[in-house]
């Protein structure tokens, strides 16, 4: 029986996904959540002409001939701090002391910095000076923010399917969203198996090995914006995978790793086929080509090898695509780069996905792998930076070769 490919393996697989319904959620927890409608601008940006500047306002027809040995006198006659409307219209020949951000008072059409002045008390609390002189011309105009230059009313400002950012907490500040329209996070069951896993803090006896998955996932699911749903390690039996699966019943997706192989003591594909549906099962790529997928009573399932590369790679490859439909994320799940190898390197014809670290020398991206390929080094992983993509069919590239490789980083 031929191996499936891994975009006809994606391809089935997300048609079993459909974004999931809308939330909403305060803005300081939005963080990183993925937006589920767009944001249009409720008022304009700045609410109204303000002052970029300390200092003071006026009108620049009055200082045109100011300057340094000829600087102009203005009396002043308002004191304006942000957060305070101006309380005084200006006239021909009138000054306002103006903070950074403080509505420009009505008359005024520039704003001369302190710095530009002989106005020296710049200590909290300085008292209003009487006048104030002008050592140097403004321009019409100057140092003030209009009313909307930033944003329109009714501007398209985030869109459906964005990943917000700090920036945009704050931007969804500034409007005045308290309240963020998002997808709710993906609800994933998680489940390692093996009879030779022991919980971290434990001692290992011999032939006994430490859960790495349940932390590798789990680490990918959370950063990915997922809600974990632990299930624990279950044993390899099929009574002890059918007892962790019952905690499953709420979940959007099922995430095992191990016992979907051809051992004597793999359950897990078992359990799925008769307690619901095997859609495929093994796939051509390197690591992970034992990957299972199917539905258990009617809820998506997905089986990823065993060991703990061939586990990071199957939930690169085929778990983040599915997290991101269901979040109705419009960005990519991975950044594609092209790097130039260092060194030959050799596959056995699968779709592979090689650990290497990428670096910039002379204006150019390379790529060197980082150590032994074997899907039970994990530290391997550790060192890498990327994954290098090598086609189905290709057994060599030599030095010098371009290859496409996903950022990790």
């Amino acid at each position: 029986m031929s191996l499936l490919s891994v975009s006809d393996a994606l391809k089935r697989i997300l048609a079993s996904f459909q974004i999931l319904e809308k939330t909403t959620i305060f803005l300081d927890k939005s963080v990183g959540r993925v937006l589920a409608e767009d944001i249009l601008a409720g008022t304009d940006l700045p609410l109204f002409d303000n002052s970029s500047m300390d200092g003071f306002a006026l009108c620049a027809a009055d200082v045109t001939q100011a300057g340094s040995a000829t600087p102009i006198s203005l009396p002043v006659v308002d004191d304006i701090p942000a957060g305070k409307m101006p309380t005084h219209h200006l006239q021909v020949g009138e000054a306002a002391r103006i903070m950074t951000g403080a509505p420009l008072p009505p008359g005024a059409d520039a704003v001369v910095p302190v710095e530009e002045t002989d106005f020296n008390n710049r200590a909290p609390g300085a008292a209003l000076p009487e006048s104030v002189q002008i050592f140097k011309a403004a321009n019409l105009g100057a140092n003030i923010r209009k009313r909307g230059t930033d944003i329109q009313h009714g501007e398209s400002i985030l869109h459906a399917g964005q990943r917000l950012r700090a920036q945009d907490l704050g931007m969804l500040a500034m409007l005045g969203v308290a309240d963020v329209p998002v997808c709710r996070k993906p609800r994933v069951a998680l489940l390692s198996s093996g009879d030779e896993l022991t919980p971290i803090g434990q001692p290992l006896t011999e032939g006994k090995i430490y859960d790495v998955n349940s932390y590798t996932l789990g680490a990918l699911l959370e950063a990915a914006g997922c809600e974990i749903i632990p299930l624990g390690v279950a044993a390899d039996t099929p009574e002890a995978i059918k007892a962790a699966l019952y905690s499953a019943k709420d979940a959007d997706l099922i995430l095992s790793s191990a016992g979907v192989s051809m051992g004597s003591f793999d359950f897990i594909k078992d359990v799925i086929e008769k307690e619901g549906k095997l859609n495929f099962w093994r796939i051509n790529m390197r690591p992970g080509k034992p990957l299972t997928f199917g539905h258990y009573q009617n809820i998506p399932f997905i089986g990823l090898a065993g060991n703990p590369v061939s586990a990071f790679v199957g939930f690169m490859v085929f778990v983040r695509p599915v997290v991101e439909k269901m979040l109705g994320s419009s960005q990519q799940a991975q950044i594609v780069v092209r790097a130039r190898l260092t060194e030959p390197i050799q596959s056995d014809g699968r779709e592979s996905y090689l650990r290497a670290y990428l670096y910039h020398e002379n204006g150019q991206r390379y790529a060197k792998l980082t150590g032994h390929q074997g899907s039970g080094n994990l530290f391997s992983m550790v060192q890498a930076n990327a994954l290098l993509i090598i086609p189905p069919e290709v057994k060599s590239l030599p030095t010098g070769a371009e290859v496409t490789a996903w950022l990790l980083e």
